[in-house]
């Protein structure tokens, strides 16, 4: 059975600094320390735009880390109804660019609606 981890938090600014840390924690116990930049950086944006865009108040988002043979999968997944798009920011935005980041950095980046719980 492939290694897996989850945890959830809450919709605060925090949790960004959290979802990294927890990020970090798994590689680490994993053995998995050259590929921590990376996907810590993938997680931090991730995480950052489930809280701006994604996550109704009251809501949490989820951050998970599954490892299949060679491949590092994570996943963030937040409970609000938007679909996330890579945008290409100007030069003067401050902003924009996160899920750009996360393109150009994972192997496969991919976004999609997951079927409603009951």
């Amino acid at each position: 059975m492939s290694p897996s981890q989850l945890r959830r938090f809450p919709r605060r600014r925090t949790s960004v600094g959290a979802s990294r840390d927890f990020v970090v924690h798994v590689l680490k116990e994993w053995q998995l320390t050259d590929l921590i930049d990376d996907i810590e950086l993938c997680a931090s944006e991730l995480a950052t735009n489930a809280l701006l865009h994604g996550v109704p108040p009251g809501r949490e988002f989820a951050v998970r880390l599954d490892l299949m043979d060679d491949l590092v999968r994570l996943e963030v997944r937040d409970s609000g109804d938007g679909q996330p798009k890579i945008q290409h920011a100007d030069e003067s935005s401050c902003s924009g660019r996160g899920l750009f980041l996360v393109g150009e950095l994972a192997a496969v980046w991919a976004a999609f609606k997951r079927p409603a719980t009951p």
